[in-house]
């Protein structure tokens, strides 16, 4: 059985993930992903990664999992997957022409302990008129997706520029990924010192 747990049924992050390591198992989770009133913007990301692999870790105590949530940020609203039709255009026309932030969160759990951290990209899109957002919107592409564009398929046709790291964007930043992974499997291979009272004996 595979020591890892990626806590997310997205083919995406799936597909990335077979960068680092083939020996993984799905366990996608299914979690409250409310944002507490008043946790700053670029927390979410981190706070809802945790929140999934806290969730999946109950399931499997004896596995690494491996829980992650990307949100993209724009004038301080977190511009999740939209709601209809008309959510992904205003989302589209609030992008356009603008720099915006993708953090991915990523939450490391082995039984109780645990490591997060944040990887955060900024795009730039290109001035969109109103039909090349709605020639995109008429892909379905949008849809399933925070921001409502998928840079990996027709949404890099917006893209003007990106600075930081491009898989980051399509949902798992795995380069620094691997190395926190590395360091994570270091630590919980450490022997456990347990400190014992004078006169007793273990």
């Amino acid at each position: 059985m595979s020591k890892i747990i990626l806590a997310s049924g997205s083919p995406r992050r799936q597909e990335l993930l077979k960068l680092i390591t083939e020996d993984f198992e799905i366990c996608p989770v299914d979690a409250d992903e409310t944002i507490p009133d008043g946790m700053p913007v670029e927390m979410a990301a981190a706070f809802l990664a945790d929140l999934k692999a806290s969730s999946c870790a109950k399931l499997f105590p004896d596995k690494i999992i491996i829980g992650c949530d990307t949100v993209v940020i724009h004038d301080d609203e977190i511009m999740g997957k939209p709601r209809n039709h008309e959510d992904a255009f205003r989302m589209l026309r609030k992008l356009s022409g603008e720099v915006h932030s993708v953090l991915t969160g990523v939450s490391l759990y082995y039984n109780t302990q645990t490591t997060v951290f944040t990887t955060e990209t900024k795009v730039e899109f290109y001035l969109l008129s109103d039909e090349e957002i709605n020639a995109y919107l008429a892909t379905g592409e949008p849809f399933d997706k925070a921001g409502a564009y998928g840079i990996q398929g027709k949404g890099s046709l917006l893209v003007r520029a990106i600075e930081g790291d491009y898989f980051n964007v399509v949902g798992l930043p795995v380069a620094s990924l691997a190395r926190n992974l590395k360091q994570f499997e270091t630590l919980i291979r450490k022997p456990k010192i347990t400190l014992h009272r004078p006169g007793t004996i273990s």
